[in-house]
């Protein structure tokens, strides 16, 4: 056997050089963190380039070793890096900023198929956590769609019986192929349906809504019964027994999801009725059927999670609970890559909104405002003053949410305001 027989057998990388160019997920290993980002790789011959973000690669191949540089762009050196190719996945260690040691890895972005599948799931588990650490129960893919139901925020399903304990638990999570941290995740809310013909809701004033005088007043009977009809023919929902007064109130349906959350940032795990930058318990409304949702990721796959469904519900849940039913989802899931928002966003036909949650209500709107103001000012190129005027004259408020850990506030401004910009 030649000389270079052996090489080629000892060494395939030198054969097939080009094998490491292309997309690959990189996670650095540091003092029992996980830092990830995505990288661009390039071979030509045994010289290797590529991309971290702002960061540029120089350095070389070797068979299946590598070794590089990752410099700033003013060419500063933040690193060096070594490793090797392996079973297709690539390993080493590094040396940031001169005097970090760490350990690293990165496998290739699984490639997006050339058409889109509709997924039936059935769940059996349901989870009372928002957290990366819940196994994935399905993989789909950008452009999949899921069709799905979920148990109300009791734990009951369409039947009445009851398949989990109490506080908003949830379906899933589903694990998004090619999502990862600095992307936004995309759903698209295709189907949100009633799937019973009963609900409930609270009876009280939340305290967090009034004066601590209301709520020393306040006469509640503890006899009050907040049971709910659904009539899905008609559209309405009146009381299942009514007071004298009541008894012709009805409420038009209009079924929302109160809970959509991906996997909370570092690592977190929130229980199910907390919310915050990654989605959660928001309660908005207007997440009904049509609505587009963008949630920032903060782990690989997103580990998204939906549930908590809402025949109706006023702004803010006032009283703790809307009308808590079982739902029937279908969704389809995107991901803009390189791109995350500050916090969740949503569209539907008439409007773009911006999610503000804080701990109270003046910095939930101010969250909103300048998030609004940021996309506005990003996606349709407005200056900071365009900007100022079209909110100043279009922007509208909604009180999403004061009853659960946090507030929200949701800043929106109408497509047809947008409409008319050039």
């Amino acid at each position: 056997m030649t000389r270079a027989a052996i090489l080629l057998i000892a060494f395939p990388l030198l054969t097939a050089a080009q094998d490491i160019s292309g997309e690959w997920e990189f996670t650095a290993h540091r003092m029992g963190m996980d830092t990830y980002a995505r990288v661009t790789l390039k071979t030509e011959s045994d010289k290797l380039t590529g991309s971290l973000n702002e960061l540029k690669f120089e350095g070389t191949v070797h068979g299946n070793t590598i070794d590089f540089i990752a410099r700033r762009p003013n060419g500063d050196k933040f690193g060096t890096f070594h490793g090797t190719l392996q079973a297709g996945e690539l390993s080493g260690d590094a040396v940031w900023l001169e005097k970090e040691k760490l350990t690293w890895s990165a496998h290739r972005s699984v490639p997006r198929p050339a058409s889109p599948t509709v997924h039936d799931f059935e769940p059996t588990q349901f989870h009372r956590l928002f957290s990366g650490s819940i196994p994935p129960v399905m993989r789909i893919f950008p452009g999949d769609t899921v069709r799905t139901w979920t148990v109300d925020a009791g734990g009951f399903d369409k039947h009445g019986e009851r398949r989990s304990m109490g506080g908003n638990p949830e379906t899933g999570p589903f694990y998004i192929e090619g999502a990862f941290p600095g992307d936004t995740l995309v759903i698209k809310l295709v189907k949100v349906r009633l799937n019973r013909d009963t609900a409930e809701s609270g009876g009280e004033i939340s305290s967090n809504a009034v004066t601590p005088d209301y709520v020393h007043d306040a006469k509640y009977d503890e006899k009050f019964n907040s049971e709910w009809k659904l009539d899905r023919e008609k559209g309405i929902a009146m009381l299942a027994k009514p007071t004298a007064r009541l008894k012709n109130y009805t409420v038009k349906l209009q079924p929302m999801l109160g809970c959509m959350a991906v996997a909370p940032p570092a690592m977190q795990s929130f229980r199910t009725g907390q919310l915050g930058s990654f989605g959660g318990n928001m309660d908005y409304n207007q997440m009904r059927e049509g609505a587009t949702v963008y949630l920032p990721v903060y782990q690989p796959g997103a580990i998204f999670f939906l549930g908590d469904g809402h025949a109706a519900q006023g702004d803010g849940e006032l009283t703790g609970d809307a009308l808590e039913t079982s739902m029937d989802v279908e969704f389809t899931v995107d991901i803009v890559k390189g791109y995350s928002t500050d916090g969740p966003r949503a569209e539907n036909d008439d409007y773009v909104m911006s999610m503000g949650i804080a701990g109270s209500p003046g910095e939930a709107m101010q969250q909103a405002t300048a998030q609004l103001a940021s996309w506005l000012e990003k996606d349709y190129k407005l200056t900071a003053n365009e900007s100022a005027v079209l909110l100043g004259t279009a922007l509208r408020y909604d009180i999403a949410e004061v009853v659960d850990p946090m507030y929200h506030v949701v800043a929106k401004v109408s497509k047809s305001a947008l409409a008319a910009l050039k």
